[in-house]
């Protein structure tokens, strides 16, 4: 079966081609009709007869055929030239244009057969140009795409490996006798399948949020009563380890947002930065209206963050500590997860840092409420 794509280029060439040709006819039909029409009357005038003129009358004969016939292999000659030309003329367009449809073409199919690393020349300013800028802008995408599917599906595989083994390793145990059903071991193995199932719940939402199908109700909030509530939910574990909690957001603090989504990205910040502070540290959260836009972030004084770690901190299971983070449950997604929430609402997450040592400010930035 033909491939419609091979047809492309070469319909495109047939086409200009019998366009140019029916141009040249046209123009030549049109110069022999005025030529005949007209011709012998501007011949005979430059001969110096009239019509009526007796003269015109005893016009040799060889004379008017003479000029017929040169008039004829004029004609024949210019049509000669005008298709020579036009071929010509219809090859060189034809190569200029048919031949970046044809690369285009030959880049679809390779892309469509998985090769998402294919690209065009797109140098012209014309229109060609520009399909082949907008053809190279979708390469770059759909390749990115699969990249991080191909990354997502690693990371997960790497994710689910650890727990999964420790759950053979010890049912294998208790098959064989090796390890005692004690309550140890049984909250081991809960801790386990509950660590999967919070990965899988994870991994489900960061999905749905980054593909924006997750249901939001915007709505004008006021975030100084979710900052109250949101320090209050985290208490409890900031105190175990006597990290002092505060706040300062301006009064009448107010965004254009979803409450749940908002309270469960500083949620996100909160555990982050409760993770990596050290012990009897204090944490903050913060509040500012800037350029239009409702800012709040959480500060912690924490081991702060590299220029290449805080460009990296929201990708998918990205540890800065991945040991220490492995150890005190992290798994690597809650922050992705706040970045496609605040971007599913027309904001946006961010992380600052003055370097390693110096701690740490998360911050997410939404459209103000009424009153901010």
């Amino acid at each position: 079966m033909r491939d419609p794509l091979m047809t492309v280029p070469r319909l495109l060439r047939t086409r200009l081609l019998l366009s140019h040709l029916i141009v040249a006819f046209a123009a030549l039909g049109t110069v022999l009709a005025a030529v005949s029409l007209v011709g012998p009357g501007y011949f005979a005038e430059a001969m110096g007869h009239r019509p009526g003129d007796p003269q015109a009358q005893e016009m040799d004969a060889v004379t008017l055929l003479a000029f017929q016939d040169a008039i004829r292999t004029a004609l024949t000659a210019a049509t000669m030239i005008a298709l020579g030309a036009a071929i010509a003329v219809s090859l060189a367009l034809s190569r200029r244009i048919a031949g970046p449809v044809s690369r285009l073409a030959g880049a679809a199919r390779r892309i469509a057969a998985g090769h998402y690393n294919e690209r065009v020349p797109a140098g012209g300013q014309d229109e060609v140009g520009e399909l082949a800028g907008s053809f190279n802008a979708m390469a770059d995408s759909l390749e990115a795409t699969e990249r991080r599917r191909l990354e997502l599906v690693g990371d997960v595989a790497h994710e689910l490996r650890t727990p999964i083994a420790t759950l053979d390793g010890y049912l294998e145990g208790l098959q064989d006798g090796v390890v005692h059903p004690d309550p140890g071991t049984w909250a081991l193995l809960r801790r386990e399948t509950s660590r999967l199932a919070r990965l899988v719940d994870d991994l489900s939402q960061l999905w749905r949020a980054e593909a924006r199908q997750l249901p939001l109700t915007i709505a004008d909030i006021d975030l100084g009563a979710l900052v109250g509530e949101s320090i209050e939910s985290v208490r409890p574990s900031a105190s175990e380890r006597g990290i002092e909690l505060s706040a300062a957001v301006p009064t009448r603090f107010r965004a254009s947002a979803d409450r749940d989504r908002v309270a469960q990205i500083l949620g996100n910040f909160l555990s982050n930065a409760i993770r990596y502070a050290p012990d009897r540290s204090r944490v903050e959260l913060l509040g500012a209206v800037r350029d239009d836009e409702v800012h709040l972030g959480v500060r912690d004084h924490g081991p702060g963050l590299t220029a290449d770690q805080r460009s990296r901190v929201f990708e998918r299971f990205y540890r800065v500590d991945p040991s220490r983070s492995r150890a005190l449950g992290g798994s690597g997604i809650g922050l992705p997860i706040a970045r496609a929430l605040a971007d599913a609402m027309n904001g946006r997450a961010w992380a600052e840092s003055d370097g390693p040592g110096l701690g740490s400010t998360f911050w997410v930035a939404l459209p103000p409420g009424r009153r901010s």
